[in-house]
């Protein structure tokens, strides 16, 4: 009977021990939930600036919404809290917890970033979407940014860009021989292969640069962004089409530890917010782009001018080297090159019965 005691004793304890660790873990992770938590967002973009700046801001705030308040992110534009190529290793060493900006950006530091920021002749933002949501192409590019400590999610598409504004008119491959532009990524190479010097520059900096000739040229987006901008007063000739970005996928990356330390129900709402951001930039810029190149044309008197057959032809072979070299970079690229190049194969069969044949048809 003692032996019982002791026994049915024991159990009692053990369950009333067990019943106060799972009230305890229960409490914890309902203050775990009841907190509230700031991060900060370091962009690539002048602050508020349309399409770009603005994406930044309509991310941010959604996540600060859906979160009930839970969760505020602060917005800090280029420059105010650090530069905009600085934007990768600030939200690597946790000086900010999120950022936002462009891929290929970081090519000096990783090289297979390039691919999902924007591919010369490669993929439009439909057909990029559909890669990274349904092909695989996410799960890469986490793989990628694993060793730096980043979770990136896209959060930003711009649709087609602009081939540029040039200082000079563009009538065969020739003109493109000792041309300085201001280029990034895997465009940037396949002008450097034409005879062409490309440069790096931060968006804030273009016109400067521009205006004083200390380049001849430069691509940013499109006439939404460019019109902002106020390129037209330093440039006259405005081509097409971007055969450089098809679109440009914008970035948000968020420190993984920071991620990490999100109850999960947070975890999500930031995913989601990246998500109806991605969806809403492309939106905005297809609303206002046409709006935009009236303006410049109409009132500011640009002239708009298509890229030469030749010079495209050129451009379009570099481009499928350059594709190639990179996708031997290493064991992660060949198979993000392999996936990327597969997935725009299958995707460019269905287009061609779809949305090519439509918009011919219409």
């Amino acid at each position: 009977m003692k032996r019982r005691q002791v026994v049915t004793g024991g159990a009692l304890a053990a369950s009333l021990a067990l019943a106060g660790c799972k009230q305890d873990a229960a409490s914890t992770k309902e203050a775990r939930s009841a907190q509230k938590i700031t991060w900060k967002m370091v962009t690539a973009w002048p602050k508020n600036f349309p399409g770009l700046g603005t994406g930044a801001e309509f991310l941010a705030k959604a996540i600060t919404q859906m979160s009930g308040g839970r969760l505020t992110v602060k917005v800090f534009g280029s420059g105010e809290l650090v530069p905009a190529f600085e934007v990768f290793d600030a939200v690597s060493a946790g000086t900010a917890q999120m950022g936002h900006a462009a891929a290929y950006y970081w090519k000096g530091k990783l090289p297979e970033a390039q691919f999902f920021g924007a591919v010369p002749f490669g993929m439009s933002a439909n057909e990029m979407n559909a890669w990274l949501y349904h092909g695989g192409g996410l799960q890469l590019w986490e793989e990628a940014y694993q060793p730096f400590g980043l979770k990136p999610m896209p959060a930003g598409q711009t649709g087609v860009q602009m081939g540029g504004w040039f200082n000079k008119e563009i009538n065969t491959k020739d003109d493109i021989k000792g041309l300085v532009m201001r280029i990034p990524g895997m465009g940037g190479d396949v002008l450097a292969r034409a005879g062409g010097t490309p440069q790096a520059l931060p968006g804030a900096e273009l016109f400067t640069a521009l205006q004083t000739g200390t380049i001849d040229a430069t691509e940013w987006v499109g006439p939404y962004n460019d019109l902002a901008f106020g390129l037209y007063q330093a440039a006259q000739f405005y081509y097409y089409p971007g055969w450089h970005e098809p679109t440009a996928c914008l970035e948000a990356m968020v420190n993984q530890q920071a991620f990490d330390a999100l109850p999960e129900d947070l975890q999500k709402v930031v995913e989601m917010a990246a998500m109806a951001a991605n969806q809403h930039m492309l939106s905005e810029f297809t609303a206002n782009n046409q709006r935009a190149l009236e303006t410049l044309q109409h009132e500011h008197q640009v002239e708009l001018r298509q890229f030469p057959p030749d010079v495209m032809e050129e451009f379009k072979s570099y481009a499928a080297d350059v594709l190639q070299e990179l996708g031997q970079h290493s064991e992660l690229s060949q198979r993000i090159y392999q996936s990327y190049k597969s997935f725009a194969d299958q995707t460019q069969k269905w287009l061609a019965v779809s949305e090519l044949a439509y918009l011919q048809a219409r």
